[in-house]
């Protein structure tokens, strides 16, 4: 009788349906985490430790520890407080931040074969950004891309560049001259206008170029999307767009529509000038030539993607170091001042520098390294993931682990780099002046191991080529009055924020060079 009493209670009472709901999801969570950490606990049957790291909370981990920007800096403090290898875990998912650049060597380099994945960015995909070599799994895929991007921008292709870059880099200084106050512009038209030439064939307009827009557009929204929460909780993807909250899936379609038109819009456009006979000499057209790109086929697909990926890989690295060389220049004169005598020592008055000085301007290239270790482009590497459970100086790494290589933390080791706050291009000298081959020293910012920048080398050769011609044909100085502040911004590449300098030709010579540089004939 109680009982069918208990029973027709609860048919006249039923419980709130949202909190059996509510009380059935975290019993499924809980038991998903449990299961996970179950299989975790058996992974590792020495019972190793992981890495030190923050005090993770139950089921979440270190989520709330996480820095949200400039993550760098913060695994930094941490390196400090826990050593060259710091262990987070974000609901149940192991992250691994390295600090050390001989750790990053052991690991990234030397044992590529387990800690050359990718983990899995969502975003990437659901931007339309799939095709991103840079993002992609590792896996025969990614290799047919890589072994295709190496075949244009290997070390012994950049001499078909060189008078792409030189023609580019003169156009620059051109610009910089009429228009000074707008040399951050000019900046990105050169880095757009070197990729856009050498891939494409296309000839990039000065200010308002339809091509680079879109192309600046995606890439923006490309950086968007690597720090989306909604990484951490996919599933949303298929809420509609009408839901409160659910505003993202705009964005998300508007950048399919724009990373689209990237890929292909000057794609074919390249191709109907290799088609016409009008080009045979860029990427695009060689690709084509060599049966690569057949029209509907998967290689036609592959080739868009591989010039696509080109821009978007090196304008905005050539932009963020470019940017950082005129801060320098106007933050340290006695820096300017020792380059341009060098230059005047090597070159002379009668000519711009060009890539055949390059061996005997060390100074430039140390200037060049500073840069790059003083204000790493890339601070944090794209993560990493390791296909295989290993174990590292005692710890314990499972596979799956995400792992970032913190280039800030190794460009900024006292040990190696007394005051690495000062920007001094002579650390990378020996007494003698030539560059030091210590290897301690050479702090990638291009990436590590089988996952490294296969654009390098192209991109290596223009920036010092900019950095050269724009020490030989001006002086930068800070305007009188006007504070330079010298921060950055955040992102997955950095950027001074904008400021104000002086830049005007060195002479009446220099002047005269520049300007002639509208007759030059590239070849």
């Amino acid at each position: 009788m109680d009982a069918l009493n208990a029973l027709t209670a609860f048919g006249e009472n039923p419980p709130d349906t949202r909190a059996v709901v509510a009380v059935s999801t975290v019993g499924l969570v809980f038991a998903y985490y449990v299961n996970k950490a179950i299989k975790a606990w058996r992974a590792n049957p020495g019972r190793l430790p992981y890495p030190p790291g923050p005090r993770p909370l139950p089921l979440v981990g270190n989520v709330p520890d996480i820095p949200q920007t400039f993550p760098w800096l913060t695994y930094t403090e941490w390196g400090r407080k826990y050593g060259p290898l710091v262990h987070l875990t974000a609901f149940g998912d192991h992250i691994l931040v390295i600090n050390s650049a001989k750790m990053a060597d052991d690991l990234l380099e030397k044992r590529s074969q387990i800690y050359s994945d990718r983990p899995s960015i969502p975003m990437i995909g659901f931007m339309g950004w799939g095709f991103n070599m840079g993002f992609m799994q590792y896996g025969d895929k990614w290799r047919t891309y890589r072994r295709l991007m190496h075949q244009f921008f290997k070390k012994e292709a950049t001499a078909y560049y060189r008078p792409i870059q030189r023609a580019k880099i003169h156009d620059m200084l051109r610009q910089v001259l009429a228009t000074p106050a707008d040399f951050r512009d000019h900046i990105r038209t050169e880095a757009a206008a070197i990729i856009m030439a050498s891939v494409y064939g296309y000839d990039v307009k000065p200010v308002k170029d339809e091509f680079v827009r879109i192309a600046e557009d995606a890439v923006a929204r490309l950086g968007v999307g690597v720090f989306s929460p909604i990484n951490m909780a996919p599933w949303v993807r298929f809420l509609p767009g009408w839901l409160p909250g659910c505003g993202f899936q705009k964005f998300l379609s508007d950048t399919r529509a724009v990373v689209k038109k990237m890929k292909e819009v000057p794609y074919e456009w390249a191709k109907a000038n290799m088609l016409q006979g009008i080009d045979s000499t860029s990427v695009v057209a060689k690709m084509l030539e060599t049966g690569q790109g057949q029209a509907g086929s998967v290689d036609e697909e592959m080739c868009q993607a591989v010039a696509g990926l080109a821009y978007a890989a090196g304008a905005d690295t050539t932009v963020s170091a470019i940017s950082t060389l005129f801060l320098v220049l106007a933050m340290h004169p006695e820096v300017q001042k020792r380059a341009q005598a060098d230059i005047d020592a090597v070159v002379g008055p009668n000519r711009l520098p060009d890539f055949s000085d390059r061996p005997r301007l060390p100074y430039i290239d140390a200037i060049y390294r500073e840069i790059l270790r003083w204000r790493p482009i890339l601070p944090l590497s794209v993560a990493h993931g390791t296909t295989e459970d290993d174990i590292y100086e005692g710890y314990f790494i499972p596979k799956g682990t995400t792992v970032f290589a913190n280039v800030w933390a190794m460009s900024y080791e006292e040990s190696v780099f007394p005051e690495p706050a000062k920007f001094r291009p002579e650390r990378y000298l020996t007494a003698d002046g030539k560059l030091t081959d210590d290897p301690r020293m050479d702090i990638t910012v291009f990436g590590h191991g089988r996952r490294i920048c296969a654009g390098r080398y192209v991109a290596e050769e223009s920036v010092w080529l900019s950095i050269a011609s724009i020490l030989a044909s001006f002086d930068v100085t800070k305007k009188k009055g006007v504070d330079i502040p010298g921060t950055y911004c955040d992102g997955l590449i950095i950027h001074p924020h904008p400021f104000e300098c002086n830049i005007v030709p060195r002479s009446a010579d220099a002047r005269a060079l520049v300007e002639a540089t509208v007759d030059a004939v590239y070849d």
